[in-house]
């Protein structure tokens, strides 16, 4: 076995150490990743997710029938963990509903260092407060800029949707999903999204742009998007690629070991050979012949 094999069996071994289920086990689970897919041709801007979430977690609440939030385009916060924007469009408003994506293979998981963000077995990616370190490496990995640190709080959490993951494991459905008045969010497995997702595009075709964001979007999201306009007119990068962001980082975690033993065992002997040639050259000057040198 090479060298490069064995560290990344060695390391694949350590990481599957802390599973505590057997082998045995996990083939019986036949759990689907789940998803929700947005579909921005039937958004109305009621924004009656953006309460719903609020009330369901324990965030602050907007007053949607005054405080004017559709006149600009805002971000997710550590209060407000999912938001509705309004763009101007060749073919009128298109409101999009904005929160974590909670991808396939999430840069935010891969960048912690101490597993306190990771992702459920159900799909969606979530936080524990009592392992963080507080390093936010998470924020700055994560490709849809959506951690947030509670920066007025003494002792910051890392804010995000989390698909209502309390909720999904007492069999209810994403309280923003439940609140959609008009179908626009719709819960499943992403195979079940996806089916329907591509029926709508190919029954519709001049109704839909056709791609789904989020199908392969840096390796793939459970948050899924349709729209009637190309994604980069309503805030969606289309700069990301199909690659998992942890990919990107592979090949440099495997070299690490390489050059945290493998260079000083080569400066080692190099030192080593330089030391030897500064000796035989002393002895040629002393007039001392060293056995082997003239061999």
């Amino acid at each position: 076995m090479d060298r490069r094999l064995f560290l990344k069996t060695a390391a694949t071994a350590g990481a599957a150490l802390p599973i505590r289920n057997t082998v045995a086990a996990s083939t019986k689970e036949t759990r689907e990743f789940v998803g929700v897919l947005v579909d921005t041709t039937r958004c109305i801007g009621c924004r009656s997710c953006e309460v719903a979430c609020s009330v369901a977690n324990g965030n602050f609440v907007p007053d949607v029938n005054s405080d004017n939030a559709l006149e600009k385009i805002r971000d997710t916060s550590d209060k407000q963990w999912t938001v509705v924007n309004r763009f101007k469009t060749g073919k009128g408003d298109v409101f999009v509903k904005r929160q974590c994506m909670h991808c396939w293979q999430p840069a935010c998981v891969a960048a912690c260092l101490v597993n306190a963000m990771y992702k459920t077995r159900e799909g969606p990616v979530t936080w524990n407060g009592d392992k963080c370190m507080g390093c936010r490496f998470c924020m700055v990995s994560c490709p849809f800029d959506i951690p947030k640190a509670e920066y007025h709080s003494w002792n910051p959490r890392i804010m995000k949707c989390s698909m209502c993951y309390e909720r999904l494991q007492a069999g209810k459905k994403p309280a923003c999903v439940d609140a959609c008045p008009t179908d626009t969010l719709m819960f499943g497995s992403k195979r079940e999204l996806m089916e329907v997702a591509r029926h709508r595009v190919y029954s519709h075709p001049d109704k839909y742009v056709h791609q789904i964001y989020g199908e392969h979007e840096a390796g793939g999201s459970g948050w899924l998007y349709l729209s009637s306009v190309a994604f980069d007119q309503i805030g969606f990068r289309t700069d990301l690629g199909t690659t998992p962001y942890p990919e990107y980082t592979k090949q440099f975690l495997v070299s690490v070991p390489l050059i945290l033993f493998g260079v000083p065992a080569l400066l080692l002997g190099l030192s080593e050979l330089a030391d030897r040639k500064n000796e035989v050259h002393e002895d040629k000057d002393k007039g001392w012949t060293t056995p082997g040198a003239d061999q």
